[in-house]
């Protein structure tokens, strides 16, 4: 009884070593040689200090930037450590409300733009931290981020095409466009 108690020990000893050391260090590691951008969170830099991920979508609410998708995190939109939907059901009216409210503010924020609002700025993602929306959703904002800021309608086009990315491998997903990254474009472009 006692050698299977001590050979189950030396097991469970040896298994955490490799499953909980050995392994996690040599994953971390070839992580840090292959993809190190990535491993370290696909930080995006200016000025020497990290302002977001281009994984990780941030708030914005002026007029001269583009809007993301909405966040349902909690306590505050885009918390990467509350990850996760807003679980409301498509016939909750709690989903039917939160989605004419941000129809709502995004006619309210250009009046003029009579086109048809994007779903994704009106519905949160599964993770609730989307850092894209979709071209039709950058789109439909240019025409209110050129008059804030004072743009030309081609120019801030121009800058939607460069943050752009296409499908994965040109056949997986969908078009997205890096909110952020747009958003710094904008910031440069007008300095």
């Amino acid at each position: 009884m006692s050698r299977l108690i001590r050979n189950a020990l030396v097991m469970l000893l040896l298994m955490t070593v490799i499953t909980g050391i050995a392994y996690p260090l040599v994953v971390t590691g070839l992580a840090q040689v292959l993809f190190p951008s990535q491993a370290d969170g696909s930080l995006i830099v200016k000025n020497g200090r990290p302002i977001g991920s281009a994984l990780i979508g941030q708030s914005f609410t002026s007029p001269k930037y583009f809007w993301g998708r909405l966040s349902a995190t909690a306590p505050a939109p885009y918390t990467a450590t509350a990850s996760s939907p807003s679980n409301l059901g498509p016939t909750n009216p709690a989903l039917a409300k939160a989605a004419s409210d941000r129809i709502a503010a995004l006619r309210a924020a250009d009046p003029g733009n009579t086109a048809q609002v994007p779903v994704d700025l009106v519905t949160a993602s599964g993770s609730g931290l989307d850092a894209e929306i979709s071209p039709a959703a950058a789109e439909y904002q240019a025409g209110r981020v050129a008059r804030a800021r004072g743009l030309p309608r081609d120019r801030v086009d121009e800058l939607i095409a460069g943050a752009t990315r296409g499908r994965q491998w040109g056949l997986f997903g969908e078009p997205g466009v890096n909110v952020l990254a747009l958003n710094m474009a904008l910031d440069s472009a007008v300095k």
